[in-house]
């Protein structure tokens, strides 16, 4: 799966352990690290022996492989993608657990007016930001329309049957892209899996999806970092306590490219087919699964500051945005996210 912005979600007290070790036994406990879906994976565990990392690992990296297998768009055996390349429009059976994706990413879809698009593949991958290479000039508007008729969540479904889950689309060629979703997806898994394995005490994050349970070896809840839109790794923006609930963070600011004289971000607004280019750079949600922090964080990324915030208002999610001005940056939180803050910049209501 295509890694999307560097994660702007910090785990404290874990920033100077580098990526490439695979588990690491500290005065934090044990912390598991790995990589999958192009982006880095991390537990760490409180009250676990050291003993237990090998298995633990190994465990861990095969439901991520199984999840990769599932969602990647970059792997042509993978199931999603054996769905884009085929033409047939009649149901298609997948898991109960893809079903669950595509079901969350739909209603988001929708109560975003379109904004969270999985079926926006064919622009993504127009842009440059998928498995087809990085275009060596703009796009014309002839092939951003071409593009933009393959688009469209009212041409899928999930349909529930008695014996079981399938996907079904009205238009042969339909390309659906979850790695907007499959961080957050992902991190819950690895969730439900601590919990399997009778540990309730972990940090669990894949790339920018972070999600908490219990305590950590001092005996405090876990505490996360909202980064400041910056390439300095270790800037910190805003503290929260997310209180078991998951966290996701997408912003413009890094994942972006220079072509014909303008920064092409790799969040693309499906109404337009283009890149956003308003001045919202960092939008960051927590809710009680990672796999809708993540839906939404896109979304809201796609709308732009004053229609993030209405909807945030209307819909009563905990959202902090980030948005660039005269001044440098300024930031504001709905008041569900304020519930979750330690300490921070101060926000504008």
């Amino acid at each position: 799966m295509k890694k999307r912005a560097l994660a702007a979600v910090m785990l404290l007290g874990l920033l100077a352990t580098g990526c490439e070790r695979q588990q690491t036994p500290t005065d934090n406990g044990l912390v598991l690290t790995g990589k999958t879906m192009g982006t880095q994976w991390r537990v760490s565990l409180a009250g676990v022996s050291a003993d237990r990392q090998e298995e633990l690992r190994a465990k861990i990296q095969q439901q991520l492989d199984e999840d990769d297998h599932e969602l990647s768009t970059w792997k042509k055996d993978s199931v999603l993608s054996r769905f884009n390349q085929s033409h047939d429009l009649s149901p298609q059976p997948i898991s109960q657990e893809m079903a669950n994706i595509v079901t969350v990413s739909l209603r988001i879809g929708r109560l975003t007016q379109g904004a969270m698009d999985i079926t926006v593949g064919p622009l993504v991958n127009l842009w440059g930001f998928g498995p087809d290479k990085q275009p060596l000039h703009t796009p014309s508007q002839a092939e951003i329309n071409a593009a933009k008729a393959l688009t469209g969540l009212q041409h899928l479904q999930v349909i529930e049957r008695a014996d079981g889950a399938y996907l079904q689309k009205d238009l042969p060629g339909l390309y659906v892209d979850l790695s907007t979703m499959g961080e957050g997806f992902a991190t819950d898994h690895l969730a439900r899996l601590m919990e399997k394995e009778g540990i309730h005490n972990y940090l669990v994050s894949v790339g920018g999806a972070v999600l908490t349970r219990g305590r950590n070896t001092a005996g405090k809840t876990w505490r996360v970092a909202i980064q400041k839109p910056t390439d300095r790794e270790n800037a910190v923006q805003a503290l929260v306590n997310l209180q078991g609930h998951g966290i996701s963070t997408s912003g413009s600011y890094r994942n972006y490219y220079e072509l014909d004289g303008r920064r092409i971000s790799h969040v693309i607004d499906p109404q337009s087919g283009q890149p956003i280019e308003h001045r919202l750079v960092s939008v960051t949600v927590i809710a009680t699964t990672a796999l809708e922090a993540d839906g939404w964080d896109t979304g809201l990324m796609v709308l732009g500051t004053e229609k993030a915030k209405a909807l945030a208002l209307r819909e009563k999610l905990a959202v902090y945005l980030i948005t660039k001005d005269k001044e440098g940056f300024s930031s504001w939180m709905s008041p569900q996210f304020r519930a979750f803050m330690l300490q921070g910049a101060s926000a504008s209501r």
